[in-house]
């Protein structure tokens, strides 16, 4: 019996199969089962639930990514960033011009309120742009219109008249149109509203200094003295708007550039005596048409 034992063991030691590498092989093979299996009958529906839970998660992320990819921004080309990050030298020329505009408006602004630091000039240089205004010169105008006796003078008059009126009109589009606040955005008082004056870009006072004293320079005969306190006035007005706070320096150059249009406009189409006549029987309810 030891001698058979004995042999017994040396035949399972040679056995290839009795190595650990191989011992897998001599197990029998044990089914496996699921979590919920060998619990009666409630294995397969949970199963069957798990997967179909499955299916609704997965349907879902699907619908969701194509919702995101429906939402997506259009694919964009590499010009287009380049050309944000990288904006032209025509648009960096330009901002950096208006940045420099608005730091020397606000710069001169030095009667920009009660605290400013000429706030002592406060009173003058208002007067000074009130003289302007639009008020006053239609007003005035009016006036010697109606007081008026000759007829070159009546057709100087109803011409300036209707150059100021035009002014008027034109300046108040153009600043509805672009809506630009002054350097210290005030906001505006009752004279500004009367005469539509109550955004920045161009500057109304500028443009009908300039069509005013080119008006009567070219139809009035002064001395040159006078030629040049007009043409002082004329700047001295849109200079004076600065000061106060109420213009940007572009705002008033590009309103001395509009009153030259405007007065070239007026003597492009100058009316004569005649219709000037018209105009004012029109006007004073004297107008008797002809049959």
């Amino acid at each position: 019996m030891p001698g058979n034992q004995a042999r017994c063991r040396t035949r399972d030691r040679d056995n290839v199969l009795n190595r650990p590498e191989f011992l897998s092989l001599n197990q029998p093979h044990r089914r496996e089962t699921g979590p919920g299996e060998g619990r009666g009958t409630g294995g397969p529906r949970r199963t069957a639930r798990q997967q179909s839970q499955q299916e609704d998660a997965v349907r879902g992320s699907r619908d969701s990514s194509e919702g995101s990819a429906d939402v997506k921004e259009p694919s964009r080309w590499p010009e287009q960033d380049c050309m944000q990050l990288n904006p032209s030298f025509r648009g960096i020329a330009i901002n950096s011009l208006l940045a420099i505009d608005i730091s020397l408006s606000k710069r001169l602004g030095v009667c920009a309120g009660v605290h400013g630091s000429a706030a002592p000039l406060r009173s003058m240089v208002s007067l000074l742009a009130l003289s302007g205004h639009a008020l006053p010169w239609i007003c005035g105008t009016a006036l010697c219109l109606w007081r008026s006796s000759t007829l070159a003078g009546q057709e100087v008059l109803v011409n300036l008249l209707l150059a100021l009126i035009l002014d008027l009109m034109t300046v108040a589009g153009m600043q509805k149109l672009v809506k630009r606040k002054g350097p210290w955005d005030f906001p505006p008082g009752f004279l500004d509203y009367v005469a539509m004056d109550t955004y920045s870009f161009p500057a109304a006072h500028a443009s009908r200094a300039v069509m005013v004293s080119k008006f009567l320079l070219n139809h009035l005969v002064l001395a040159v003295p006078l030629r040049i306190l007009l043409y002082l006035w004329a700047f001295l007005v849109g200079v004076s708007r600065v000061l106060l706070g109420k213009h940007h320096l572009s705002d008033v150059g590009c309103g001395f550039a509009l009153g030259f249009l405007h007065f070239s406009l007026v003597e492009s189409v100058w009316l004569d005596s005649s219709t000037c006549q018209t105009l004012i029987s029109i006007g004073t309810l004297r107008w008797t048409p002809l049959v």
